[in-house]
């Protein structure tokens, strides 16, 4: 017998709007649902307004016009990532989802997720930034595999041959 959704250990996927996120959504739902045993929590991290603003921020003459804008504009393209990934688990035949939209780094989202959730596994999908990028913007995956309490699976999309 099947165990019921609240009985279900999570397992959290990190989306956003990539092509990278999208992939690693895909590669968990095709090897490890539909599941009896796990539900799957999709998590978005949605940076405030201020920080997408980034240095021209609450300093900057007219930002305080700017911020509602930029605010609104973040929380449709959360709108969207949260619809498309429902769409791929649909696709996938996985009914048992459920999606949270988090306002913050992503890093400490999905950590906080992992807490939130007791998740069994956290997946995140891999952007494959070269050794500076990584060291300037940071990599969400490597700072999830070192933090999160919980196994941590990155995806890797395989590069595409020529």
């Amino acid at each position: 017998m099947a165990a019921s959704s609240s009985e279900k250990q999570a397992v959290v996927i990190g989306i956003d709007d990539s092509e990278q996120s999208r992939y690693a959504l895909t590669w968990a739902l095709d090897h490890f649902f539909p599941s009896p045993i796990f539900k799957v929590v999709l998590v978005h991290s949605r940076p405030t307004a201020s920080s997408a603003v980034g240095l021209a921020g609450p300093a900057c003459a007219g930002a305080a016009e700017v911020l509602p804008i930029v605010d609104s504009d973040l929380r449709k393209i959360a709108a969207r990532v949260v619809e498309t990934a429902k769409q791929i688990c649909v696709s996938k035949l996985v009914d048992d989802v459920v999606a949270e939209v988090v306002e913050g780094d992503p890093r400490n989202v999905l950590c906080d997720a992992v807490e939130k959730h007791h998740a069994a596994m956290l997946v995140v999908g891999s952007h494959g930034y070269g050794a500076i990028k990584r060291a300037v913007l940071g990599s969400v995956s490597d700072y999830c595999a070192h933090h999160a309490h919980c196994t941590v699976m990155i995806v890797k999309k395989p590069k595409s041959k020529h």
